[in-house]
């Protein structure tokens, strides 16, 4: 038995090799994330007599030149989850120091105690991997996409005040930002009431049919009546007026078109997978939602049961009892994923916004909770919770 303790960071990592009963093979040193220096390592390792493995911290995406690296050549590399490993650190420490050189014997320490618990990384895993790392860039852009949106809304506050009220941002059947198209043809009220409103109902009517929305003539009226009785604060005639408005339809298209490439991708991804089909079924997921939700939940395999799945969720109460008192009145613990707690509630979110949808067990139990004098927030956290428990019970069955 001998572990490898890997203390991770950027660019470099320290290792420490150590043998049971805290026997240390090789003093802790550092190594470069080069192919030259990660090959003497593998040297060394080859060297050993017994039964390698190496142990890490999953530390973003610092690890994984070393998780490449060692797969590659057949090792087996166990990543563990950073909280573990430094719940792990605390109750073995009393001084409670701190240096890259200690966190590497620790971390070959738990190699040795765990040994027959580790997980090798199993290559299927790169599946998940691409796609959880896709889901965290999509909810970064995500937010751009919401920075972006408020800044073409601030722009149109000058050049169209109430404008915005009379389109929703984004038309589901074309997949585009019906806002956006409009103000790039008509981005200031000075060109609508420039015309007669016979004039503008056929602009807007022809309009729309080059871009295949809707054609609709009342529409057109009440956006002409809004021009009419507007104030702009910015005028038609400077230059600055027509281009900062361009620039923010740019900006946002541009974003748009990185998430739709990315959600592509994540889809492709996803229906590659057993589970996928199952997880599509289920009420509230949509096209969009199944890969985010595969994505941060992962593969189910490496969980032993369904409690586990929500204490990743981080929406489990824990329980708390001292003597005759027993607490009842517990809030969820948040030490967990954030983005499958916001993918969850929004799934939670389109089931309740929707028709009872076929699959209805988790939408009658919201309403259950609801009616027992839950709050709607809280109500959609408990049918998350069932929500999670159903979706472990499935997606296990189907590698069963």
């Amino acid at each position: 038995m001998i572990s490898v303790g890997v203390d991770v960071s950027k660019g470099k990592s320290t290792v420490c090799v150590m043998k049971p009963y805290g026997e240390i093979v090789l003093k802790p040193f550092e190594v470069q994330h080069t192919e030259s220096e990660l090959s003497e390592l593998e040297k060394m390792l080859r060297k050993l007599d017994g039964e390698v493995r190496l142990v890490m911290e999953a530390t973003g995406v610092y690890h994984l030149p070393l998780l490449t690296f060692f797969l590659e050549r057949g090792y087996f590399v166990s990543v563990i989850n950073p909280y573990a490993m430094r719940k792990y650190a605390k109750d073995n420490s009393i001084r409670g120091a701190k240096t890259d050189k200690l966190d590497s014997i620790v971390i070959a320490n738990y190699g040795i105690e765990k040994w027959y618990k580790l997980q090798n990384y199993d290559k299927d895993e790169a599946i998940y991997a691409e796609l959880k790392l896709l889901g965290r860039r999509y909810r970064f852009y995500m937010e751009l996409h919401i920075k972006a949106l408020q800044e073409l809304t601030h722009m149109l506050d000058y050049t169209m005040p109430g404008l915005k009220t009379k389109f929703n941002s984004w038309d589901e059947k074309n997949n585009k930002d019906k806002l956006s198209d409009f103000v790039e043809r008509f981005w200031h009220y000075d060109l609508i009431i420039g015309m007669s409103r016979d004039d503008f109902v056929v602009a807007y009517c022809e309009w729309a049919k080059e871009k295949k929305y809707q054609k609709s003539q009342s529409k057109a009226e009440e956006i002409y009546e809004l021009a009419s009785n507007g104030i702009p604060t910015l005028s038609s005639s400077t230059p600055s007026t027509k281009m900062l408005v361009q620039e923010a339809i740019s900006v946002l298209r541009a974003i748009d078109d990185t998430l739709n490439t990315i959600l592509t991708r994540m889809k492709e991804l996803a229906k590659s997978l057993p589970e996928y089909s199952t997880v599509r079924a289920m009420g509230g997921v949509g096209d969009v939602l199944a890969p985010k939700l595969i994505a941060e939940i992962g593969d189910i395999r490496k969980l032993h049961s369904a409690k586990a799945l929500i204490a990743v969720a981080g929406i489990d109460p824990p329980p708390y009892e001292s003597g005759q008192f027993v607490g009842s009145n517990r809030r969820i613990t948040k030490r967990g994923s954030s983005t499958l707690r916001k993918v969850g509630y929004e799934v939670m979110r389109v089931l309740k916004s929707h028709p009872e949808p076929e699959d209805n067990a988790v939408y009658n139990y919201i309403l259950k909770k609801e009616a027992e004098g839950k709050t709607k927030k809280h109500a959609k956290i408990a049918g998350l919770n069932k929500f999670l428990r159903i979706y472990y019970a499935r997606v296990s069955e189907v590698y069963k």
